[in-house]
């Protein structure tokens, strides 16, 4: 594989951007693994869950729901999520309170579980997370769309990111770019594209030292419609 040097895409965005600093001030920063590990597991469940509601929905309009999220789902707390009887789901799967959908409500008791079963594994499931080694980050996306509801394509890696975890996001803009240099081809999901990805992450890592988020959004602001 012949890669772009890092450097020569940095400098492309940044003058895309219109300095250096004004770059660096559009770029994300991973929680530090301390941090990252004290994450409460219901906040895991809920941000899955508002990803996946915001899924072919208008971000906005699920956000300013989301606080009656929090209420109709007790605070998401993983215990009585997983207590939850069928019946009961279907019938808050109807409150007005909240987006009615009762595929994606269904999520939540799937989710929970999930994170449940890290944490009688790991303690809880952000120590799990914060373990998990950037240097294969497709393989904890394949873990939460194998054993999670929804969270494939981007919705598990753009949850990841947003709680904090070091991960980089096939965006449009980024797909595009390893398609023009001919890393991946085919399926953008596919074993192999993912693979390809993986490994011109980690050597543009090894390049640059910068956290793979923050390198994919610099690939991004290099080509696309990202030049203001």
């Amino acid at each position: 594989m012949t890669l772009e040097k890092f450097s020569d895409i940095y400098y492309r965005a940044a003058t895309r951007k219109g300095s250096n600093s004004a770059l660096e001030q559009r770029l994300s920063h991973p929680k530090p693994l301390d941090e990252l590990s004290e994450i409460p597991d219901d906040r895991w469940l809920a941000t899955f869950s508002q990803k996946i509601f915001q899924s072919g929905m208008n971000w906005q309009v699920v956000r300013n729901k989301w606080p009656n999220f929090e209420e109709v789902f007790w605070g998401f707390d993983i215990e009585k999520m997983c207590l939850i009887p069928p019946e009961m789901w279907q019938k808050k799967a109807t409150d007005p309170a909240i987006i009615r959908h009762l595929g994606k409500v269904m999520t939540i008791p799937h989710n929970a579980q999930m994170i449940q079963d890290a944490c009688r594994k790991h303690g809880s499931f952000s120590a799990f997370v914060a373990q998990w080694p950037s240097s294969d980050i497709i393989g904890l996306w394949a873990y939460l769309k194998k054993h999670g509801s929804r969270l494939g394509g981007n919705t598990g890696p753009y949850s990841l990111r947003l709680m904090g975890k070091d991960t980089f996001i096939l965006s449009g803009d980024v797909e595009a770019y390893l398609r023009a240099h001919q890393i991946i081809d085919g399926g953008r999901d596919t074993r192999k594209s993912l693979l390809a990805a993986q490994e011109a992450f980690n050597r543009w890592q090894q390049e640059s030292g910068r956290p793979l988020c923050q390198i994919s959004q610099i690939i991004a602001y290099s080509m696309g419609d990202n030049s203001h």
